[in-house]
């Protein structure tokens, strides 16, 4: 008689790899060194110790001031990753220390119940930029490389946006965010100075890639439902493109995608209908 052979429970740390977050912060790691590896001086790798270790420090304060357990906030990471991937090699470190504080406050701050309202680092990047003129490149979109690098962001965004089961709200921002641009680009709409070939070009072709694979999949500040998804897509997409095109600038897909963050708390308050039948059973002994 053979005995039946027990399953090995894996370590936590395989175990939090094969979860959103995990697939995230990989996808985010891999992007940042190959950016990092290949750029010609050492101030990449500063942004990103200076933000991680920032929010590591930010996030154990923020713990010991509400008494909970101090721990490695795995959230917190990703957004130190995403604001340090962003802003510009000539950014002052004190600004990259602020604009990381700035956005986990947002996420203990402005929250419904234990979800935050808004993407957090999306939020941190918006106000620097409006406050102290944050400068950004998007980097470790492999915008400073050559062309054929957004592969390797295509091929990172692809596994992630699939893992999260979040792939077709991407391809609905994504179709939904060219396919304007292109229009307004045949009738020759928009600004002289940020035309609409300009955001069909790189690096905001990169930027807009890395933000729909790297924010937009954001699970605590996105729909959960197909359809809603969907129309959060749109809803993003359409609002960055007119941003673009009535003021130009590097904001318009943080504004689109803090709107859609918005849209999605609103739609979350409404209590699904209760038709009469089901009203009468549950009334039911």
């Amino acid at each position: 008689m053979t005995r039946s052979a027990k399953k090995i429970p894996q370590p936590s740390w395989m175990r939090f790899f094969k979860t959103p977050k995990g697939y995230v912060l990989v996808a985010l790691v891999v992007l940042s060194m190959i950016a990092g590896i290949f750029s010609p001086g050492p101030k990449e790798w500063l942004l990103l110790i200076t933000a991680t270790a920032t929010a590591v420090i930010t996030e154990a304060v923020i713990a010991w001031a509400l008494h909970r357990s101090i721990t490695l906030s795995t959230s917190g990471l990703i957004t130190a990753l995403i604001i340090s991937d962003i802003v510009s090699v000539v950014t002052p470190l004190y600004l990259v220390m602020l604009t990381t504080v700035i956005a986990l406050a947002s996420k203990h701050v402005l929250k419904r119940r234990r979800k935050p309202l808004f993407n957090p680092a999306a939020f941190g990047l918006l106000v620097s930029l409006l406050v102290f003129q944050t400068p950004q490149s998007w980097w470790a979109a492999l915008s400073l490389l050559p062309p054929y690098f957004v592969l390797i962001l295509l091929i990172a965004g692809i596994v992630v946006a699939v893992r999260v089961k979040k792939y077709v709200q991407v391809l609905a921002f994504l179709g939904t965010y060219f396919s304007l641009l292109l229009v307004m680009a045949l009738f020759h709409m928009g600004l002289a100075s940020d035309t609409p070939g300009d955001a069909l070009r790189a690096p905001f072709v990169n930027s807009a890639l890395f933000m729909a694979f790297c924010m937009l999949t954001d699970p605590p500040t996105t729909p959960s439902s197909l359809g809603r998804q969907i129309q959060f897509s749109v809803i993003v997409a359409s609002i960055a493109v007119a941003i673009f095109a009535v003021f130009g600038g590097l904001a318009y897909l943080f504004i689109g995608l803090l709107v859609g963050n918005s849209w999605t708390m609103w739609m979350g308050r409404k209590k699904p209908r209760v038709l009469p039948a089901q009203s009468k059973q549950a009334l039911a002994p």
